[in-house]
C-alpha cells in the first residue's frame, strides 16, 4: 500500500496488527509511522503501551514479548522496530558471537530475527500493533513476501523527479497555500528530491508569507535559495554560445559559498538534463513544440531551444554531462572552495 493509504487508514482507525514500513524516503515513513502511533495511542495511557526498539541493539525476542503483551487501560498497544535491515548486515543473528544462521533456498538465510518476525506474523496479538521498519530489505525475506501477500506492506520509496513538483503543490496546499506550476517546479529542483528538505522549505515560505497567501517565486528566492530560473537559463546561455566571460559574470553573481554549490549546480543540470531530452525527441521525429513538452521546457523556450541544439557541436552534450558529474564529486569531496569547482566546469563548457 502507499503511505497515504496508510496514513488513511490509521485516520480512520482501521488499523493491522503488524505494518511493514519499507523505503529509503524517511519523510514518508516517519510521516507513517506518527500517523500509526496516533491512531493506536487514542485514548490511552502515554506511555503505558508504547515499546520503541532499534535493531541490533535490542533482540527479536524482546519485540516479540512486547507485542504479546496485553494492554493496560486502552484497546491497543503500540510496538516499533526501526532498522531491521541491520539484522541482515549483522550475518542475520542476533547472538552474542554473530553467528551464521543456516543458508536457505536462493541465498536467503533462515532461523534469524527477520525469520521470527515474519512467524509472528502469520497469527499476530489482535490487542498490538506492530510497525516494523527498514530503508531496505531482501525482496526474498519471508517477512516481506508475507507483507506483500498479506498486503501489510507500506512502501515509502524516493519520489521521481517528474512527479516531485505535483507532490510540492500537493504540500503547499495542505498548508494551505496556492503554488503555481512552473514556481513548484523550481522548489522541487533546489529543495528535493529528498521530501525532507522539501517539507522544511514549504514550512519557511508558509511563515514567510502569511496565512492563506501564495507561495511566489520571489518567496522562494528569498527564502531557500537566491537563484532565479531565468539566471539559469541565462547561464546556460552563455554557455552555448561559448560567452565565456558573460557565463563566468552570472556564475558569480548567483552562486553561494554556503550551501556547498549543490543547489545551483542541480538547476545547471536540469537545464541540461532537458536539452537532451529534446534533442532526443527531435531526432526521433517530434516537432519543436512536442519535443519541448515532453523535455519539460517552457513553450516560451521551445523555438529558442531548438536552435540552441543545432548550433552546438557534435558531442557537446555528452561532454557536458560528464562535466557536470566530475563537479557534483568535487562539491561532495574536494577541499576546493564551490565557486572554484563551478568556476573550473563553466571554462571546461565553454571550450
Amino acid at each position: 500500500m502507499t503511505p497515504e493509504q496508510a496514513i488513511q487508514e490509521a485516520t480512520k482507525g482501521n488499523l493491522r496488527p503488524v505494518y511493514l514500513v519499507l523505503g529509503e524516503e524517511r519523510y514518508l515513513a516517519d510521516k507513517v509511522v506518527h500517523a500509526l502511533k496516533e491512531a493506536t495511542m487514542k485514548g490511552g495511557i502515554a506511555g503505558f503501551n508504547e515499546d520503541k526498539f532499534t535493531a541490533g541493539e535490542a533482540n527479536v525476542d524482546a519485540v516479540l514479548s512486547a507485542s504479546k503483551m496485553v494492554p493496560m487501560m486502552a484497546k491497543r498497544r503500540f510496538v516499533l522496530a526501526r532498522g531491521l535491515e541491520r539484522w541482515e548486515k549483522k550475518g542475520d543473528s542476533d547472538d552474542d558471537d554473530g553467528g551464521k544462521a543456516a543458508e536457505g533456498k536462493r541465498g536467503v538465510k533462515d532461523g534469524s530475527p527477520l525469520d521470527a518476525l515474519a512467524e509472528y506474523a502469520k497469527a499476530p496479538a489482535s490487542t498490538t500493533v506492530l510497525v516494523l521498519s527498514a530503508t531496505k530489505l531482501h525482496a526474498q525475506r519471508k517477512i516481506v513476501t508475507a507483507a506483500k501477500k498479506e498486503d501489510f506492506l507500506v512502501n515509502c520509496e524516493p519520489v521521481s523527479r517528474k512527479a516531485l513538483p505535483t507532490v510540492v503543490r500537493q504540500m503547499a496546499k495542505e498548508r494551505g497555500h496556492d503554488i503555481a506550476p512552473d514556481v513548484a517546479d523550481h522548489l522541487a529542483e533546489i529543495a528535493g528530491p529528498e521530501l525532507g528538505y522539501v517539507a522544511d522549505a514549504i514550512e519557511r515560505l508558509s511563515l514567510f508569507v502569511g496565512e492563506g497567501k501564495p507561495f511566489t517565486e520571489d518567496a522562494v528566492v528569498t527564502m531557500v535559495m537566491k537563484v532565479r530560473p531565468g539566471s539559469v537559463w541565462d547561464l546556460v546561455d552563455a554557455l552555448t554560445r561559448r560567452r565565456l566571460d558573460k557565463a563566468l559574470a552570472v556564475l558569480a553573481e548567483v552562486v553561494d559559498s554556503k550551501d556547498g554549490g549543490l543547489p545551483l549546480l542541480g538547476l545547471v543540470a536540469s537545464n541540461v538534463r532537458k536539452m537532451v531530452k529534446m534533442d532526443s525527441a527531435l531526432r526521433a521525429g517530434a516537432n519543436v513544440n512536442e519535443a519541448a513538452a515532453r523535455a519539460g521546457i517552457p513553450p516560451f523556450k521551445a523555438q529558442e531551444t531548438a536552435q540552441t541544439l543545432k548550433s552546438l557541436p557534435r558531442g557537446t552534450l555528452p561532454a557536458w554531462v560528464r562535466l557536470l558529474a566530475e563537479a557534483d564529486r568535487a562539491l561532495k569531496g574536494s577541499k576546493r572552495s564551490p565557486q572554484a569547482v563551478l568556476e573550473t566546469m563553466v571554462i571546461s563548457m565553454c571550450r
